[in-house]
This record gives C-alpha cells, sequence and structure tokens, in this order.
C-alpha cells in the first residue's frame, strides 16, 4: 500500500541496496561512511538513539545501508531533523497533477512515532525499513497508523474517509471520472465495513492487521494506494 511512496523516497535519498560496487569506490566510500558514523553518533546526543547498533537492531538495514541513508537525510535535513513542511515540500514534488497536502500530512504524522511534529532520523529510518523490509505485519501496522489520525488507537470511519479523500486529491487529473462525495464515501463504507469486524464503529489494529491478512479482497479495494504511496 506504501511502496511506492518508499521507492520514490528511496531514490530521493539515492538508496541503492544490494548494487555491485567497484573495490576502489567501496574504499573511496569507507572512509566516507567512517566519517558519517562518528557524526551519526554524535548526533545521538540530540536526535538520535543511542548508538548505530540501536537502529542496527530497530531496522532491517545493515551497517553500511544507515548509514548511506543518514548521509542522504543529512544532506536534505541539515539539522537532523524534517519538519512538516519541508516534508510536504519533498512530498508534494512526487505528485504535481494532484493536491498532496493533506496525504502528505498523514504520512508525516505516521512516521512521527513521537508526536514532536518533526521526525529525526531515527523515526525515519525505523518507518522506511517497515515498509521496504519488513514483514506484512510490520507494513500493515504503519498502515493503521496512518489511518489512526489522532493517534488513539482506533481507526474511526470519518478518519478513513479522510484518508481515502486525501488519497483522491493527490491524485487529481489521474482519476477518471472525476470524484465525487458519494465515491469517497461509497469506497469508505465497502472498506471499513469489512474490517469492523465486531461492528461497534471502532477498527482496532488487531481487527486491521488480522482481516487484511486473511481476506485479500480488502487489499485489492485499497489498490488505488498503490499508485499513490
Amino acid at each position: 500500500m506504501a511502496f511506492v511512496l518508499l521507492n520514490r523516497l528511496r531514490r530521493r535519498f539515492n538508496l541503492r541496496f544490494g548494487k555491485t560496487t567497484s573495490v576502489s569506490k567501496l574504499n573511496s566510500e569507507e572512509s566516507e561512511n567512517d566519517a558519517d558514523g562518528a557524526e551519526v553518533e554524535r548526533q545521538t546526543l540530540r536526535y538520535m538513539p543511542e548508538s548505530v547498533d540501536r537502529l542496527l537492531a530497530l531496522t532491517n538495514f545493515d551497517r553500511r545501508e544507515l548509514k548511506t541513508l543518514y548521509r542522504n537525510f543529512k544532506n536534505e535535513c541539515p539539522n537532523g531533523v524534517v519538519n512538516e513542511e519541508t516534508f510536504k515540500s519533498i512530498y508534494c514534488q512526487f505528485f504535481p497533477n494532484g493536491d498532496a497536502d493533506m496525504y502528505a500530512h498523514y504520512v508525516f504524522r505516521a512516521f512521527d512515532s513521537s508526536e514532536e511534529d518533526h521526525l529525526n532520523f531515527e523515526e525515519f529510518a525505523i518507518g522506511l525499513s517497515s515498509l521496504l523490509r519488513g514483514s506484512l505485519v510490520d507494513r500493515l501496522q504503519w498502515t493503521f497508523r496512518l489511518y489512526d489520525i489522532n493517534h488513539d488507537g482506533y481507526i474511526t470511519r470519518e478518519e478513513m474517509l479522510s484518508v481515502i479523500k486525501s488519497v483522491y486529491q493527490l491524485l487529481g487529473a489521474h482519476v477518471k471520472p472525476a470524484v465525487s462525495d458519494e465515491n469517497y464515501l461509497e469506497h469508505t463504507d465497502r472498506i471499513f465495513t469489512k474490517l469492523d469486524v465486531n461492528g461497534d464503529g471502532l477498527v482496532t489494529m488487531e481487527e486491521f492487521c488480522d482481516t487484511c491478512s486473511k481476506d485479500e479482497s480488502i487489499v485489492h479495494s485499497m489498490s488505488i494506494f498503490d499508485h499513490a504511496l
């Protein structure tokens, strides 16, 4: 669901995992990576976890990948964090034909696990790892956080409607025919009814992950997100 987005972010941050590299280039990069590793450690005091080893434990990236990711994160965000406006400005470049503002807001909040209104490198790396390297459950849990707008542990019908509407706005001119409010509601009701297993008007993390894991039609019905994320 959020995988096209991550491929775009991966390109944005120049991540080329698994690509063969010449020995001379590796030697050149090694000294840069050592310097980046030291910088990662220094940033620990303000925005980073206790060590790179902690990120190795929390993500599915190896040490070289983390250093590459950090170097490019630092290029985009020299002060070590990215605020929502900067995130939106980067994100909106991917979707020039639509209005990405609200959807970028929801994606930012899904990454911002500390709810401090900025992303540090740890949050970015963990979120990226969940979506690029995580299990199905990891990816579904991240997607749940995307829809759980107020982060209270539940997805309401209104929250799902808001996110779905923002996706259509994101796609803009690519959606044919034009979508009405009635279409938003129909799309939301169709998905929400399947996810709300006990019919209490709230979707829990357990309901979301369990139902999506067992019913491929739900993921298929959300296939629109493959073009948006």
